[in-house]
């Protein structure tokens, strides 16, 4: 098997996992490269079909392309969508600097899907190569009864067998694609001919690397304007993937203290 075989299996074995285990459970869709990898992996793994609800957790502030992206794709993936707004940024911790503050909605408006809807298992799309915190991630992780997260105390994982045990307001988060890198999701997408937005292919000089809200994500300087580009830039780059992000210039605690809160 290719390297992009055995990360596609490893992947779509611990979905099943995760649906045979955990339920309620939903899939986080940022509309974003990754979470765009882990719905085809889904549908693979059930035989092109969507088990569970996949959830847009909106804070009013995307892209327009990316509305036109989720209002397409929606259909055409035959999703059961659910698009709840986050909480306003007026129920955020104030200390937290402006961006992540903004951001933070995505954390609040998690907390409010599983308390809303009962879910016991939440699929994201995060990868230990896109950020030191996300590093310390399992790929099943348990959270707290207030969506808190302790870096500390996480179980332990050997041999593809993965602790799926939670105590009353617990859920878990899972991450199919912990194990990835940027590269392998682009390559994977050249390979299977995903759909992504056309905000990550470069227009004048500039492309989208990673996709988040209107003023406190910004493109980069770039010409990669097809996925073999990308890629080849990518192989070259020193540069973090989340260089466009706002609120990874900021405080350098933020991120950690926006994690153990719940954010993704």
């Amino acid at each position: 098997m290719s390297p992009l075989d055995t990360l596609e299996q490893q992947s779509i074995y611990i979905l099943r996992e995760a649906f045979a285990k955990v339920k309620p459970i939903v899939l986080l869709w940022s509309l974003g490269k990754d979470s765009n990898v882990m719905i085809w992996l889904t549908r693979k793994a059930f035989f092109g079909h969507v088990p569970y609800p996949v959830a847009h957790l909106d804070t009013g502030a995307e892209f327009p392309e990316v509305y036109a992206f989720r209002d397409r794709y929606a259909k055409e993936w035959g999703l059961d969508l659910i698009a709840d707004d986050c909480p306003p940024i007026e129920m955020v911790d104030q200390s937290l600097p402006p961006a992540s503050r903004f951001a933070q909605r995505k954390g609040l408006g998690v907390t409010e899907l599983v308390r809303s809807r009962q879910f016991k298992g939440v699929i994201a799309g995060i990868r230990r190569d896109e950020q030191a915190t996300r590093a310390k991630e399992r790929v099943f992780s348990p959270r707290g009864e207030n969506n808190d997260w302790d870096v500390r105390d996480q179980p332990p994982e050997f041999w593809d067998q993965f602790t799926t045990d939670i105590g009353p307001g617990q859920h878990l988060r899972i991450h199919p694609l912990l194990h990835w890198t940027e590269v392998d999701v682009w390559r994977y997408i050249e390979r299977e001919n995903i759909p992504v937005s056309e905000l990550y292919f470069a227009r004048n000089g500039k492309r989208f690397r990673s996709l988040g809200e209107q003023g406190i994500t910004f493109p980069i300087d770039s010409n990669a304007a097809t996925i073999p580009e990308i890629i080849d830039e990518l192989v070259a780059t020193r540069a973090p993937e989340r260089a466009g992000r706002a609120m990874d210039h900021e405080s350098e605690d933020a991120f950690e203290r926006m994690r153990a809160g719940g954010y993704l």
